[in-house]
């Protein structure tokens, strides 16, 4: 569960927030620009109506009040078109920097480990790039610009007020320290109350994500009443952190207007003791001082409640700024970039943990040559994804090393690495596009051409022109418009395509029927001949012609030989895999 913080106003991160506004400095300056003339503008109209009562309006001379309301229509104009410029600036501003900062946090993403996402859920992430990136962008349109213009509103009616009436700006002020101390704690409760805010929302998102993803098990399984009861308790704690801001709110902006009602009454009693007293308040500059005391205590009040859109874009910086400082990426150690490997893999007494003190591998070593296929068999959770994770640098290795053609991965880029290395795992995943952007992943050196003639090597052309539009076909989000067996020849055709030097093969045959598996047999004896090819399968009837096979359990490797040597061990763990099997199937037949 994440910390719910209590801090004030965290300087340092806002500080670093600003560094995105650096390319549109001319924009801010003009905003900042928009927010001065503003507070200026703003005092004008209140002196303005002054004047016409002082001096028109009471003396009952209407020969120059023609002019006085020009000009206040004129200053009203003005006010316009500047808050117009303000609010719309302001917000290009903010637009133009969550699309910067919306860019940085999707390419951070892309490029941290995989044990970051073993420990982060997809909606918490989602939640991070979407909905945080469009508070954020609150920040500018709605808090800091408003803020600041108020702030300088503030200043202007404060100078204003202490040149015409010292004694009525004191009157005014006496309310002062007691609004601000009210601003000061309800801005600390509601940093507090937004960071729940932040924080139920992700839970809410990761739990509608992960349950559409899993559709047809909640279905399958009768979950959708437990689902229902779950969710309603999310929403339950959800809708509980947004009616603790409400609360807050509704406890503070009471006490502001009563304030300024205060204030107002303080004001008329003063006026009417001062003249009883002989001392002359004129009933224009009343009416100014009560006309600016509430100019006063609404951006007051307002700065208050914009500090909660501020206070609520800071939790969301907090929270992208910590996927940003996150060190679980991998790291570009690697100067070596070829464009072929002759295919030799070696593995020296790697071990590996997902989590801390609990080994997959346990100082495993072993040694494929250039063109070698190397076969990896063993029960469930013995370790063999984790050995095609590490090749492929998806993880990183605890201790020990991994060595293609005599140098350590490490000293490969990760682009050339990757690109010379083709895997094929078990669960296919397919982008919501068409067949031809699945395949060639948007890769422009790839043409039409080359995906037909690979489609045609695999045998599914005929199948692909049935589709209606072809290669054009959008097979839905994750392929679901396809089988099992067809997203899987897709995934073939987007390996074969890259014709790699190292194919890893990840259960690759076995969710589909045997019509597709022997449309990938073929085409696997093509594209594995002289390459170096590990596959990982459970059924050993695919991998019994293999240069090499390894049984592995609990982290260790018990067996390693070919076929024929290890059907040879009495009592050979890969011997007794290999009768359950056959014996079974004998069974079945």
């Amino acid at each position: 569960m994440e910390k719910i913080k209590a801090k004030y106003f965290d300087l340092k991160q806002f500080a670093k927030l600003m560094q995105y506004v650096k390319p549109y400095n001319k924009s801010f300056y003009l905003v900042m620009f928009f927010a001065i003339v503003l507070s200026v503008i703003t005092t004008v109209t209140p002196y303005l109506l002054k004047i016409i009562v002082d001096d028109y309006i009471i003396p009952k001379d209407y020969s120059g009040m023609t002019l006085i309301i020009f000009l206040m229509a004129v200053t009203l104009l003005v006010e316009v078109v500047l808050m117009f410029s303000f609010t719309y600036y302001s917000n290009w501003l903010g637009q133009r920097v969550i699309k910067d900062i919306r860019v940085k946090i999707f390419d951070k993403i892309i490029n941290l480990k995989m044990s970051f996402f073993d420990k982060n859920s997809v909606g918490r992430l989602v939640t991070r790039a979407v909905s945080d990136i469009e508070t954020i962008a609150s920040i500018f349109s709605q808090g800091l610009f408003t803020i600041i213009a108020d702030l300088f509103k503030m200043t202007v009616i404060l100078l204003v007020m202490i040149i015409i009436s010292f004694r009525l700006t004191i009157v005014v002020l006496i309310i002062f320290p007691f609004l601000i101390y009210a601003t000061r704690i309800f801005q600390k409760a509601m940093k507090k109350a937004f960071e729940l805010v932040r924080r139920e929302v992700a839970n809410l998102n990761s739990f509608v994500q992960e349950r559409i993803s899993g559709i047809k098990i909640v279905q399958i399984f009768n979950r959708e009443k437990i689902e229902e009861d779950k969710f309603n308790e999310i929403n339950i704690k959800h809708r509980d952190a947004w009616l603790r801001t409400v609360w807050i709110n509704s406890i503070f902006f009471p006490i502001a207007e009563i304030s300024g009602s205060i204030c107002i009454g303080l004001l008329v009693w003063y006026g009417g003791i001062s003249n009883l007293d002989g001392i002359n308040i004129s009933i224009g500059t009343l009416f100014l001082f009560i006309t600016m005391s509430g100019l006063l205590f609404r951006p007051l009040r307002q700065i208050a409640d914009k500090f909660n859109t501020l206070q609520m874009g800071m939790v969301a910086v907090d929270r992208i700024f910590s996927i940003f400082e996150n060190s679980s990426v991998i790291k570009e150690t690697g100067k070596i970039n070829k464009s072929s490997f002759k295919g030799k893999i070696e593995f020296k007494n790697v071990r590996f943990e997902y989590t801390s003190n609990v080994e997959v591998l346990k100082g495993i070593s072993f040694l494929v040559n250039p063109g070698e296929t190397l076969a990896i068999v063993g029960p469930t959770g013995s370790g063999k994804t984790t050995i095609i994770n590490l090749i492929s640098r998806l993880y990183e290795t605890r201790d020990g090393s991994i060595h293609i053609d005599g140098r350590s991965i490490n000293d490969y880029t990760l682009n050339c690495l990757r690109d010379n290395i083709g895997l094929i795992l078990q669960d296919v995943f397919l982008f919501a596009d068409t067949i031809q952007n699945n395949v060639t992943l948007f890769d422009e050196d790839i043409s039409k051409e080359q995906v037909v003639a690979t489609a045609k090597e695999l045998g599914i052309h005929e199948f692909i022109m049935s589709l209606p539009e072809d290669y054009n076909f959008n097979v839905q989000e994750r392929g679901n418009t396809l089988s099992a067996g067809q997203k899987q020849l897709i995934a073939f055709m987007r390996v074969l395509i890259k014709n790699p030097d190292i194919l890893i093969l990840d259960e690759a045959t076995s969710s589909i029927d045997s019509y597709s598996e022997d449309l990938i047999k073929s085409a696997t004896k093509k594209i594995t001949k002289n390459k170096t090819s590990v596959i990982i399968a459970h059924r050993l009837s695919t991998i019994e012609a293999a240069s090499t096979i390894m049984y592995i359990e609990d982290g260790l490797i018990l067996e390693i030989g070919n076929h024929k040597e290890l059907m040879e061990i009495e009592n050979g763990r890969y011997r007794k895999m290999h009768k359950e099997q056959f014996d079974n199937v004998g069974v079945l037949e």
